[in-house]
């Protein structure tokens, strides 16, 4: 599973690099919504998360935007990156309703497997919108709820949503950003110096990604994630943003016509000390975590919880032998299964991941 990065044609002056207050706002809310897949956070979780519950409660319903998916809206489309929050937000606030709504709608599904409608197409009462809806509701009732609300009147849901954001940059994130900002604007400066040495922009970002490696003789980049995908840069921007919280995923926007983005982690969290488990124990789920085919099912399971014929969908899969894999998993320990009424969901034990070390719950992160 990798996505390659094709930066064939490109030089220093197509790349542009920089750090996005929103951007690292919207991978601290992934944190504070999946609190238990980044325990290198916990003590910043901890403050975060200490907030009114009027804004909890509102964060907690906009999540799924900033989940496993990370809607488009909350990176860059335009260059050079805004100086800051503010100016970010402002930005969103006038883009022109179509344009949101295409930005948003797919975040709220959270599924490249099955396309977002056209903005124009989301009207209420219209057949594509109702399909809409029904395909978030059947991913989870926040969503469906979320949906609803975006098709109803977008422009409520807007000033809804930077509301919040606001809110939360009020609450936590304003006094965090100004502790991070430095290193993230010393590490832009090197990238910088990096591409003026006019080097060739695929050996700068080999160094600079974390999982990348070369492949094959022209200018592509293997980046080691879930999706399988290949990504032509061609004649668009190709933008860097350096992150802390962001750690460890690596993420890869190229929905937008605008330009290709990357967001990655500029430093690694310090690891968590060893837990005690038994030798068998962990042949058990070593063994489940060393098949190729398991450890794409335990990605799927990172986010919300997921039935069997869902993954079985996204992995191109029978029920039965996907219900066979989540058995395997289940008795290493390794999945817990739950019943909401008459679905059972299926979730990663990621504090058992865990146990096992932070390069592992990393590695299956990716």
């Amino acid at each position: 599973m990798s996505i390659i990065i094709d930066v064939g044609g490109l030089g220093p002056a197509d790349i542009a690099a920089g750090p996005s207050a929103l951007s690292e706002l919207m991978a601290s809310l992934h944190i504070l919504a999946e609190p238990e897949h980044h325990p290198e956070a916990a003590d910043w979780t901890a403050r975060a998360a200490a907030v009114d519950p009027v804004l909890r409660d509102e964060l907690a319903v906009f999540a799924p935007l900033w989940a496993r998916f990370r809607c488009r809206l909350f990176y860059p489309r335009t260059l050079p990156v805004a100086a800051g929050l503010p100016e970010e937000l402002a930005a969103i606030e006038d883009l022109p309703r179509t344009e949101f709504l295409g930005l948003v709608a797919p975040g709220v599904l959270g599924a490249t497997s099955r396309p977002a409608p056209a903005a124009h197409e989301l009207r209420p009462g219209t057949e594509a919108a109702e399909e809409y809806v029904r395909q978030c509701r059947r991913r989870s009732h926040s969503r469906g709820d979320l949906a609803a609300e975006l098709v109803a009147d977008p422009a409520a849901f807007r000033a809804r949503l930077l509301a919040v954001l606001r809110a939360a940059d009020s609450a936590f994130f304003a006094d965090d950003w100004h502790t991070l900002r430095p290193a993230l604007d010393e590490h832009t400066r090197e990238v910088r110096r990096r591409l003026a040495r006019a080097r060739p922009p695929v050996d700068v970002l080999t160094e600079l990604l974390p999982t990348a490696s070369r492949v094959g003789p022209g200018a592509r980049i293997r980046l080691d994630k879930l999706q399988i995908d290949e990504v032509v840069v061609g004649r668009r921007p190709l933008v860097l943003v350096p992150s802390v919280r962001v750690w460890p995923h690596l993420v890869v926007k190229d929905e937008d016509p605008s330009c290709v983005v990357v967001q990655y982690a500029v430093r690694a969290a310090a690891p968590s000390g060893p837990g005690q488990l038994s030798l068998r124990a962990l042949h058990d789920r070593l063994t489940a975590l060393a098949s190729p085919g398991r450890m794409e099912l335990c990605r799927h399971l990172l986010g919300e919880p997921i039935t069997t014929s869902e993954l079985a969908t996204r992995l191109g899969s029978t029920e039965p032998q996907v219900s066979r894999t989540l058995r395997q998993l289940r008795e290493a320990g390794l999945v817990r299964s739950t019943r909401d009424g008459k679905l059972v969901r299926h979730r990663l034990a990621t504090d058992v991941v865990r146990a096992l070390g932070d390069d592992v719950l990393a590695t299956v992160m990716r």
